[in-house]
């Protein structure tokens, strides 16, 4: 790779660097102002698998909501889960805020499963659309086989340490995997008594993965009301009381615009990249264009393509958690193949590098979340491509291998030439437009064909046809 690619490279995976590094820098949407005098109330939307993305894009939203004085904020959610550290980062924002947090279940047909539940439980005001559902609370864990859940009869005021790890060590279950599910248990429990909700159904939303629809959370005190729609949540919350710490407030939003806050270009990007599949597949982008550029050196673009690609890829597994050996694994791998440009064999280096990167892969990513799976058809279809190219660098080395010599002492062999001068055993003959002295039988003649049978340093040694 020349200086010039090098420097492109660089100042690119700067720029890409910079773009995403860390959670230091808000980009604000433009439409937004840095101040509203008048109140208003603000409306997340939280659609889909709740991840970093999402966590960030909540907390960007209540720092602005903080700054520009509202009085409610929206959270409008239809979430199948997600990952438990950015659930807890969401919840902290929702604890922390002194503004009231209203999570609203809709529309009509979605659903708060898993993280959804937790944060449906910290929120000041919990609300759903007629025909939701919210539950299936319990953690999923990779490591160790699953805990049999305790049924129904069981009493959630016992010892749950000691419950739970007995039941698991009956049941052929891991101690690790009981104590996430009593953690679990103890979170949700909490929140339901910080906000006066049913404690004993979120603990059997854990325990027991069980659910509920709107009506039915309503009547047990799981959620506080029912809505249609986000006019008609405002309107039955006009005049309520909501306690946000010692503080008691009451709601005076009645005909206070309404501010729908979209996620911001930055988010919705990090909500692409930080997907476990799409990760995957920069991963293999970005190592099959470095080795496409190593293969040819001064093509700049696979090399511009596979290290931006790259850089994606590696702040993808900084935000997502990662199986250490798989990502070792996938290292290996990248090596292994990478060294195959350098170290020709046949394949067998960039074969079993291609075998490590997929084995990594399936190892990598450390979770089950739903949202998160790491889809099995794509794993086969990288191993198929990768399979397939590692088949045609095998075949080209081969034919490589095959072809006769075009250079050195060694390609001149067997090159039929033309005699130009004679004298006993040695003359001139025309060799590539070139006059070469040779040596060879004392019955030779200009004109004459022969082929050269060897060289010894500039002479040619030939022999007749």
């Amino acid at each position: 790779m020349n200086r010039r690619s090098f420097s492109l490279i660089a100042v690119l995976a700067s720029m890409v660097s910079f773009m995403l590094a860390g959670h230091s820098f808000v980009f604000a949407d433009e439409h937004e102002p840095s101040f509203q005098a008048d109140r208003s109330i603000y409306v997340l939307e939280l659609d889909g698998a709740i991840g970093p993305a999402t966590a960030e894009y909540v907390d960007q939203k209540f720092s602005l909501a903080r700054s520009n004085n509202v009085s409610l904020i929206i959270i409008r959610m239809d979430t199948p889960g997600g990952l438990d550290t950015s659930m807890r980062e969401i919840i902290q924002d929702i604890l922390a805020s002194p503004i009231p947090v209203a999570t609203f279940v809709s529309p009509q047909g979605a659903r708060a499963a898993s993280a959804g539940t937790y944060i449906l439980y910290a929120s000041h005001i919990a609300a759903m659309s007629p025909g939701t559902n919210l539950g299936a609370a319990t953690p999923v864990q990779l490591q160790g086989p699953p805990t049999s859940l305790p049924g129904p009869d069981a009493n959630p005021m016992l010892d749950q340490d000691e419950e739970a790890e007995s039941d698991a060590a009956q049941k052929g279950g891991d101690a690790m995997t009981a104590k996430a599910i009593n953690d679990a248990a103890a979170y949700i429990e909490s929140l339901a008594n910080l906000r006066g909700r049913n404690a004993e159904w979120a603990v059997s939303a854990v325990r027991e993965a069980a659910s509920l629809p709107a009506e039915k959370a309503v009547e047990m005190n799981v959620v506080d009301l029912m809505a249609d729609n986000i006019p008609d949540l405002i309107r039955l919350l006009d005049g309520r009381d909501v306690d946000i710490g010692d503080i008691s407030v009451t709601l005076d939003i009645k005909n206070q615009p309404v501010v729908m806050q979209e996620p911001s270009w930055r988010t919705e990007l990090l909500e692409v990249i930080t997907d476990p599949n799409i990760a995957l597949i920069l991963m293999m982008v970005g190592v099959y264009g470095l080795i496409l550029e190593f293969y040819n050196p001064g093509a700049i673009f696979p090399g511009l393509v596979g290290s931006i690609s790259l850089l994606l890829a590696l702040y993808a597994l900084n935000v997502l958690p990662v199986n250490y050996a798989g990502l070792a694994l996938m290292l290996l791998g990248m090596g292994l193949i990478v060294a195959e440009a350098f170290v020709p064999s046949f394949g067998i280096l960039g074969l079993g590098g291609g075998v490590a990167f997929l084995l990594g892969a399936t190892l990598l990513f450390d979770m089950d979340a739903p949202g998160f799976e790491l889809s099995m058809p794509l794993l086969m279809a990288t191993a198929v491509i990768g399979g397939g190219l590692m088949l045609l660098f095998m075949t080209m080395a081969v034919r490589a291998f095959r072809r006769p010599i075009a250079a050195g002492e060694e390609s001149a062999e067997g090159t039929e030439v033309t005699i130009v001068e004679w004298s006993g055993d040695q003359g001139i003959v025309d060799y590539q437009g070139e006059h070469w002295k040779a040596v060879g039988a004392q019955d030779c003649a200009p004109g004459q064909s022969v082929i050269i049978a060897g060289r010894n340093g500039l002479t040619l040694m030939i022999s007749l046809k």
